[in-house]
């Protein structure tokens, strides 16, 4: 079917489409977040260590990434409802492994790699649908629906699994996800699907040349706080005196520079690439693109400062570091779909000049807030305003990008904007956490030095024992380990005055970052189109 058809579609029917596809992305993001709260427990449960659960969250992270560009091909080649559903299938059969799991090597299987694998299909096909079952008019609503219902999941999935960890079993939340994939394939019946493309072939050296160079950038990311960003920390691998990561980060972009020359050559040869070079020369597309990078940094880095704000600075519980978080559901919900609909012709580049905006404010304002005596009410308003910049931007975004290359390339550029959303979350997530440490680091160390309560003897003991940063410990744990190790009262007090106030430091410093990269986002706007866009297509 055409997409002529999919906007001929009555509203009760449209409604489920949509329904369809924004839970579809609500389910991939969930996995980023819902188990967060509950890695102490799942370790426990399949027999293995913190380190072994945050390894299967790097492996998912790390195979969406390596095969999300050729899972958009796949969808182009097969059809994308066809690629979709059987990307469900897929990540349903994940979700049912990891719920029965008995230990971390069959969590690898389901969590990691069936999941994983699955998403990489899901993903760009939900890209490509929008844009084949919804009029160019109507499409950055129901991009903005779709978008928001996955920052969404990530703002609600401490709630979810903290809810399913205290009352239930965290093996519950991946069974619902059984459920919810099934409800999906049901409701997925009434999409239409967009024509696969003419020719039937993969660029197999291309999806070689993309994984390990997508895999192996997010890799070295994900390691920079064990590793260090540029200079090593103690113990930690490097060559020529420079961190590993920063080898791994060049090797990756090399990696990702010949799979673009490679692809260039299989156009030369009236090939069919992977991925088209020319498209990365639309400048509209390429602005698209880039936003979405920028957006995903600083809205995955929010995500991982403040629920460590309410949960360890304020020892709130899951459920109420949960609902912390949702007014910023309001407002991106709200915003996500009543521009779109209330201001149909609005400029799309002062809509996401706005967003940003709205991002900064939201990150300078909680910065300004952070202190001592504060409670988990002043994160409201900040998130109030960081909801509205997401939603803002999730309005305009994906049809801006679909909307700048025939609807034949959708799935293409699906792969291509969720490849790069990818890299700016871990970016987003690695470098908020690097520079809390850090400042939480330099902070505590400056503090002790400072009081006359603590022997030199323990300050030079303490500034060997965290050259590789200190642990984001809350009061209780950290009074927990004094008492066990009979340290003097007066000293322990001394440490947990220290340790709050570089709680609060190093949390200020990471939001102060993410605030200097909205900033910057700014500048790159000039490249989002004035007007709202409508499709080359000769017929959308």
């Amino acid at each position: 079917m055409s997409s002529r058809a999919g906007t001929a579609k009555s509203p009760p029917k449209t409604r489920v489409v949509l329904v369809t596809l924004a839970s579809g992305q609500f389910l991939m993001a969930l996995d980023s977040s819902v188990m967060n709260v509950s890695i102490a427990t799942v370790a426990e449960d399949v027999g293995t260590t913190v380190t072994g659960i945050q390894g299967a969250i790097t492996a998912y992270t790390l195979v969406m990434a390596m095969f999300m560009i050729p899972g958009g091909k796949v969808g182009a080649l097969i059809g994308r409802k066809r690629a979709f559903m059987i990307g469900c299938c897929i990540y349903g059969a994940g979700s049912l492994t990891t719920a029965l799991a008995p230990n971390l090597t069959v969590l690898l299987l389901g969590w990691s790699f069936l999941e994983g694998i699955g998403a990489s299909l899901i993903l760009p096909a939900i890209v490509a649908l929008v844009a084949g079952n919804f009029s160019v008019e109507r499409r950055p609503a129901a991009y903005g629906l779709v978008v928001a219902a996955g920052a969404i999941a990530i703002a609600v999935g401490p709630l979810i699994g903290g809810i399913a960890t205290t009352y239930f079993s965290w093996r519950w939340v991946f069974a619902g996800e059984v459920v919810v994939v099934l409800a999906i394939l049901l409701l997925a019946r009434r999409v239409a699907d967009a024509p696969p493309g003419e020719r039937r072939s993969i660029d197999f050296v291309g999806a070689v040349l993309s994984a390990l160079g997508l895999g192996i950038f997010v890799y070295g990311v994900l390691r920079s706080d064990e590793w260090g960003w540029f200079q090593p920390k103690p113990d930690a691998p490097a060559w020529l005196g420079v961190s590993l990561t920063v080898w791994l980060m060049l090797a990756g972009l090399a990696l990702l520079w010949i799979f673009l020359r490679w692809e260039a050559k299989v156009v030369e040869r009236s090939g069919d690439p992977l991925v088209d070079p020319g498209m990365l020369q639309n400048k509209q597309l390429t602005g698209g693109l880039t936003m979405f990078f920028f957006q995903y940094l600083v809205q995955m880095g929010v995500f991982f400062i403040v629920p460590l704000y309410l949960s360890v600075a304020l020892g709130l519980s899951a459920l109420e570091t949960g609902a912390r978080l949702l007014p910023l559901s309001v407002t991106l919900l709200a915003a996500a779909v009543l521009i779109p609909r209330f201001l149909p012709d609005v400029s799309p580049r002062r809509v996401v000049r706005l967003g940003i905006l709205a991002l900064l404010a939201g990150a300078v304002i909680l910065m300004a807030a952070l202190d001592l005596d504060a409670g988990a009410e002043v994160v409201t308003v900040p998130l109030l305003l960081i909801g509205l910049g997401m939603g803002a931007l999730a309005s305009q975004l994906g049809s801006v990008t679909v909307s700048a290359v025939p609807q034949a390339q959708s799935a293409e550029v699906g792969g291509v904007q969720n490849a790069v959303t990818n890299l700016g979350s871990s970016i987003g997530t690695a470098l908020a956490g690097s520079i809390m440490i850090a400042a939480l680091t330099t902070s505590f160390l400056t503090t002790i030095e400072a009081n006359p309560a603590v022997p030199d003897s323990v300050t030079s003991q303490a500034t060997v024992q965290l050259q590789s940063g200190a642990e984001f410990l809350s009061d209780a744990q950290l009074e927990t380990a004094f008492d066990e190790a009979g340290v003097d009262p007066e000293l322990s007090q001394a440490a947990m005055d220290a340790n709050a106030e570089a709680r609060l430091d190093g949390l200020r410093a990471a939001l102060a970052i993410l605030a200097l990269v909205a900033l910057i986002a700014l500048f790159f706007t000039q490249r989002i189109p004035p007007v709202q866009p409508r499709s080359p297509d000769p017929s959308p």
